[in-house]
Order: structure tokens, then sequence, then C-alpha cells
């Protein structure tokens, strides 16, 4: 990766903080806004679906809907030790033979990743600094929808986005928070051809899916150059 943000991101999210998420998810399922997301995307359907999940973490967007009828996934993530314990995790749910794993910044590989019926980003946009070019990629990789968790933009999320990049500076990190624009983020989806089908908003965090029409069916996005999933990496 020639990210200096996304070498930030490896050494943030590592096997200890990769584990331990790992432990949570395992005893309590996926956080509260990411059952809200979840929830949304199965409202529009999900059977037989692909699945491309950025940033997914230790994976329990992508195991949830392979559990919910979706047929394969994608999980692009700028953490090596996030791609472990998300594979374990495939394996352990007997589905590792659905999901293929691919490390790097998705901008990076976005040319190489194959477009999906869904594509998630939860709690990605907040770790990136290039919304614009992310969203518009990840739109361009939606067959039907894109789903995303991010915080919202008010006051009291600046704050916390100021502390926590201080606490990262004296960290020597070059890992970094950000609270985009709410306007700029929905923007982008809805110049890419997407309509807001789902919003839900929290104290921190705003769940929401843009979908290609009414019932996030139809509307083939532009095509990258894979088509289908490959095999799994091993």
């Amino acid at each position: 990766m020639t990210c200096p943000h996304c070498v930030g991101i490896e050494n943030e999210f590592d096997d200890r903080t990769a584990r331990r998420e790992l432990a949570k998810f395992r005893r309590r399922g996926p956080r509260g806004t990411t059952r809200r997301l979840l929830d949304a995307v199965r409202s529009l359907g999900v059977s037989g679906a692909t699945v491309l999940d950025v940033g997914g973490g230790v994976g329990a967007i992508h195991h949830e809907l392979l559990e919910s009828g979706a047929k394969a996934a994608m999980h692009v993530d700028a953490s090596t030790a996030y791609l472990r314990a998300a594979r374990e995790e495939a394996e352990r749910r007997g589905h590792a033979s659905q999901v293929t794993f691919k490390h790097g910044d998705f901008l990076e590989v976005a040319a190489e990743t194959p477009i999906a019926d869904v594509v998630t980003l939860d709690r990605v946009v907040c770790c990136y600094p290039n919304v614009t070019e992310l969203l518009a990629s990840s739109a361009a990789h939606a067959r039907r929808m894109v789903a995303l968790v991010y915080p919202r933009d008010e006051r009291h999320m600046r704050v916390v986005g100021a502390l926590t990049n201080i606490f990262l500076r004296l960290k020597r990190t070059p890992f970094r928070t950000f609270i985009h624009p709410t306007k700029v983020v929905e923007g982008v989806l809805e110049q890419a051809g997407l309509q807001r089908r789902y919003r839900r908003r929290g104290l921190m965090w705003q769940v929401v899916v843009f979908a290609r029409n009414a019932d996030g069916i139809g509307g083939r996005a532009p095509d990258p150059p894979h088509e289908l999933y490959g095999e799994p990496q091993p």
C-alpha cells in the first residue's frame, strides 16, 4: 500500500484489536449500528446477492448476510489483522468458500475488484481522507445498493474527532479520523444515480442505504474489469 494513512490503519487496527473485536462479535453479535445497517439491507432483499464489504473489519456484515441468503462476498481491508480474524470466522461458520479476501486500500485495488449487488462501508468513511473518491468508486462497484455507517456532521462529533486526532498525533501514528459533511457524502452517491432509501440517526452515528431505484433492484452500475468473483484466496 502506498497510502500513508493506510499504513496508519495497519498499525492502529492490529492483532490485539482484531482479536478483541472478534471475541465481542462472537459473544454479542453485530453492534447496534451494524445491526440496523443489516436490517435495512435485508429489507431490500439479499437472496442470491453478491456483497462487497469495504473495510469490513472482522467481517460481521458479510458473515451475517451470507447466513441470510447472500451468494458470495469479497472483503477488502487495509488491516491484515482484521482479514485474518474475518477469515477465521468464515471458516468457523462454514462459508469460507463463499468469501474472497483482499488486502489493500480500496482505491488502490478498485480496478481489480469486481462489482457486487451490495456494497457496504461500516464506519469506513470516518477513517478515510478522500471521501469523494472512496464513495464514487464504491457506487461504481454497486449494482444495486450502497449501505454505510458514518459519523453525524454535528458540532459535538467534530469536537470528539478533534480530540481523537490529538491523541493519535501524540501516539505518532499517521492514522486520523474524519467527520465528513453529510451533504458531501450523500451528494456523491446521488450523483452516481443512487437514491436514499433508509436513514437512521443516533447520537454519534448515522446509518444510510442508497439504492438504484425504489426497491434496490436494477439500474446497473458502470462495470469495472471483473464481473464475477474469483476463487477465494487460500
